[in-house]
């Protein structure tokens, strides 16, 4: 199974076919929860339900929302059976409460305790089943899209390098084809040699799609051969689309400026910017108000243990390469940078304190940027923005780094739930590459999705420095 572009997202066919599934068997669990709590009595059933499907289409929304958030649908998920049980139960201990609330919100949801609890532990079983149900279809050989790659130089070798099971999820890379006159640097043993005509040899080892991965083009592609595969149904694509679309992320070391000229993306509408900066308000003064007494919380911490300052205002890069200063919650002594010399925090550093190592754990000390979104210097998702000390160097030393400003900085963004955190410049690279991912295709839904998702990143506490 391949990929599909929704929403400006790539999406892997597997997770969208899994989505729905998982969709349907939340709808029937309100159902048959009832079924099975008034012991088949259909008149019963429908007294107590009574607005099935506004009540199915929010449970089923809130449980959604929750497999998100605990990372159940992130294409880089490399967790078994039982990281996926563990992320069931704190989805379901989770949608429990939350259904809750919405019950005493809007009364006419209302389930009984008994519906409620027994459409929990339906759908927890049922969804551990579907879940290992599509780990096995996934391991299947026949299931899997064949590609054969088309090179075996430096661009085919960046295919080579797809180790984890993540990536190649529902693929079978069948092997490479070397071109005329190209300097191989694939092994020996996933080299193919093609004897026939390549339509030919596509039909019989049933390729589904020709990767398109050769160092130079003109003159060494068998464009008339490629013409016959395409127009026989097989699909031909190029191995930056193939990146993008596989590993969500744009292969930049291998990157040449015409792509980027003529692939899909970068598009920048009125009502688009407009429905973004909406968006950023209303979750930022939804998140002020939940998140106030921790901020207060913060506060009395940091005050009782170093005293004042209680905020650090720091120098910062944003959009169209223009500086603004970022709030946050100081986590670090008072003289950390007493000799004025900008570093990037390491782990472990001795600089931050007892107070500052929680409150970065928790991701508590980059609250007060809700305030730096609300002035409108930053949304609530993009790449994070850069001291310009870090910028100057990074700009210089890697290509196309200064395309990451085209768009806010955020407080969350695609680099931060794809990629631990980094504080060297190889990180600054694979960050720059999901940066990339996010600004060209950049919508509500994607920001909904990395909004949810973070939550995990969050919890679990993951990159903290």
């Amino acid at each position: 199974m391949g990929t599909i572009r929704l929403f400006n997202h790539y999406i892997k066919r597997a997770f969208l076919v899994l989505a729905f599934w998982e969709a349907a068997i939340l709808l029937s669990s309100i159902w048959l929860a009832a079924f099975i709590r008034f012991t088949g009595d259909h008149q019963l059933v429908q007294e107590n339900l009574g607005l099935f499907w506004p009540k199915a289409v929010v449970y089923a929304a809130v449980v959604a929302m929750a497999l998100i958030a605990a990372g159940l649908y992130r294409r880089r998920q490399r967790y078994g059976l039982l990281g996926i049980f563990n992320r069931l139960v704190v989805t379901m201990l989770v949608a429990g409460p939350v259904m809750a609330v919405i019950f005493y919100l809007v009364p006419e949801l209302y389930l009984g305790r008994g519906i409620l609890v027994l459409s929990i532990i339906i759908s927890f079983l049922a969804l551990l089943l579907s879940r290992s149900f599509f780990l096995y279809l996934m391991g299947l050989q026949g299931l899997q899209r064949r590609l054969l790659i088309l090179g075996a130089g430096k661009r085919a070798t960046s295919v080579s390098t797809l180790r984890r099971r993540s990536d190649r999820l529902g693929i079978d890379i069948v092997g490479y084809v070397p071109l005329p006159d190209e300097a191989i640097q694939i092994p020996e043993e996933r080299l193919v040699e093609v004897d026939s005509s390549l339509q030919e040899y596509v039909a019989g080892e049933g390729i589904d799609e020709i990767v398109v991965a050769a160092d130079e083009r003109r003159g060494r592609l068998p464009s008339d051969e490629l013409l016959n595969c395409r127009m026989a149904g097989v699909e031909i694509t190029d191995v930056l689309d193939f990146f993008e679309q596989t590993t969500g992320k744009l292969k930049i070391d291998v990157m040449y400026p015409s792509w980027l000229l003529f692939s899909v993306g970068f598009r920048r509408h009125f009502l688009r910017q407009v429905g973004k900066r909406i968006f950023d308000v209303t979750v930022s003064l939804v998140l002020l108000v939940f998140c106030s007494p921790l901020m207060l919380f913060a506060v009395v911490a940091i005050w009782s243990e170093s005293g004042r300052p209680i905020l650090y205002r720091q120098r910062r890069v944003g959009a169209k390469g223009k500086p603004f200063y970022i709030f946050k919650f100081r986590t670090m002594r008072q003289d950390a940078e007493a000799d004025g010399k900008a570093r990037w925090a390491a782990s472990g550093d001795p600089r931050i304190t007892r107070v500052g190592r929680w409150l970065r754990r928790t991701r508590i000390d980059e609250l007060p940027q809700i305030f730096n979104i609300l002035q409108g210097d930053m949304s609530f998702v993009g790449p994070r923005p850069e001291r310009p000390e870090f910028v100057e160097t990074l700009a210089e030393k890697l290509p196309y780094y200064g395309e990451r400003h085209r768009v806010k900085p955020g407080l969350t963004g695609w680099a931060q739930i794809c990629y631990p955190y980094g504080s060297t410049e190889k990180d600054a690279f694979e960050k720059l590459q999901y940066d990339l991912y996010y600004v060209k295709n950049y919508s509500l839904f994607l920001d909904l999705m990395i909004l949810l998702q973070t939550v995990e990143v969050v919890v679990l506490g993951k990159g903290a420095r």
